[in-house]
Formats: C-alpha cells, structure tokens, sequence
C-alpha cells in the first residue's frame, strides 16, 4: 500500500533485482509502480503494463560457452538462462539435479515466463543463443573461488556471493559484460532525470549499486560488508523498513511513528 500510494503520488520507484519477471512480477501484482523493473541484475527491464522485456542484454553466443565449460571444470552445472522473441525464458540444465537445485526449480517450476528444459547432454552451439544469465550454486567455497578464475579470464560480468539463506551455499551469476545493478540504476536516473537516488541492499550483488548512488541504504540483516558500506542502516526487511523509511524520507511520517 505505501509503495503504490506513493508511486500513484508521482515517486519514482522501483526494484532493481536479480530475480527474473517470472518471480518479481508475481510478488508486485498488487503494488503499484511508474517504472520498469530492473532484472536480472540489470540484464533487462521488465515493462510491467505492457508484460514485456526492454533493454536486454544478451551475452554473446562464444562467450557464454566459454563461461559454461568454465563451470563444468569446477563441478558445477550451470542454469542457462535463454531469452526467446516471445518474452519466454527458457531455463536448460544438465545432468544431476542437487538437492539446493531441487528446491530452486520447485520454487518456480509453476510460474509463467519461464519453462524449465533438462538434459543430459548439452545441445550445440545454438543452445547459447540469446542467454541472458549463467546461474550456479553449490558450496560457497567453490562457487567463490570459481568467481575469482572466471572473474581473471573471461570478459564477462560475474558475481559470486553466499545465498541469503543459507550462507554454507554460494551463488554464480554470469552477465553480459557491463551488466550491474549500478548500470541499469544509473541509466533509469538519467531517463527518469531524477536528481537524487536512494538504494537498499542487503547483499554482495548489490555493493556496486550502492557505490553509484547518492544515499545507500542497507537493511538491518543485511551482509555485514553491505551494513559496513551503507550511508544508513535501517531495521530488517521483515519489517517494512524499506517502505516506512521512504515515507520518513519524503517527510510523510514522523520518524519517532513507526506503527
């Protein structure tokens, strides 16, 4: 109700995430909103109005290849994340299915805008056709030690952090180079020509968007090296923080009126 109230008052705002349409759109149904989403770690822009992807940004057929084999050498099975002209994601994996993916592919195996495709063998070259996202998990030791090499040889963006959840559990984000939070933040700030920009976080993958703006926020149960970054540590997620301290912000509540 606040983001929406708020948003139908004119503020400009919206998520920036590394979850896809498929999930975010479902858990903004009812909220109200002026701007496209940032997704995918700013691979894309989801129209909401429209149910349609705008910006996005593919990684390059060789390269993403290159990023898949990487993973395979270190044991792990990479998602593969392709774009197709209908708006669709189609999500390929091969072999073994580990009991962290289960429950991933569980969780949205259900949701529109996305279609889950096993194998036991990758397909050819075409396989890596407009791929938006490389997505891997396991242990969190191997998954950040995989970041570093993939990180020292190959031109693309990646990110490795521990799951929220769990953080014995690490996971592996493969984007086309250039692709951030931050960009995708900045370039909304410049089309929106919005002067001033507020953001909150609470893991790694957002650290670069916190650098760009001009007044970082960070959740109380956010990662300790976000809490340590932010301009402004706030209470947890579970408990509106992010909504009431928007309405403190624009001097709508008192800030001693939490309730």
């Amino acid at each position: 109700r606040v983001i929406s109230d708020l948003s139908h008052m004119g503020a400009l705002i919206t998520v920036a995430t590394a979850r896809t349409p498929a999930t975010v759109d479902r858990i903004l149904a009812h909220t109200f909103t002026r701007l496209p989403l940032i997704v995918m770690t700013g691979a894309a822009l989801w129209d909401r109005p429209h149910r349609c992807y705008a910006d996005p940004h593919p990684i390059a057929p060789d390269l993403a290849g290159e990023a898949y084999r990487l993973c395979l050498s270190a044991g792990l099975s990479p998602f593969v994340y392709n774009l197709t002209d209908d708006g669709m994601l189609h999500v390929h994996h091969v072999g073994d299915i580990s009991p962290l993916e289960q429950r991933f592919i569980r969780d949205r195996s259900q949701l529109l805008l996305k279609q889950f495709h096993f194998h036991s063998e990758m397909a050819p070259t075409s396989s890596f056709d407009a791929t938006m996202l490389l997505l891997a998990m396991g242990p969190v030791e191997d998954v950040m030690k995989l970041g570093e090499t993939m990180r020292l040889s190959i031109g693309l963006t990646v990110q490795a952090y521990p799951d929220n959840y769990d953080p014995r559990q690490g996971v592996l984000e493969v984007f086309a180079q250039g692709v951030s939070k931050a960009a995708a933040v900045k370039a909304m700030a410049e089309r929106t020509g919005a002067e001033w920009v507020t953001v909150f976080g609470d893991n790694l993958n957002d650290l670069p968007m916190m650098e760009v703006a001009d007044e970082a926020v960070a959740v109380a149960n956010a990662m300790p090296e976000v809490i340590e970054r932010a301009d402004t540590v706030i209470g947890p997620n579970s408990e509106e923080s992010v909504a009431r301290y928007i309405l403190e912000s624009l001097g709508l509540v008192d800030c001693n009126d939490r309730h």
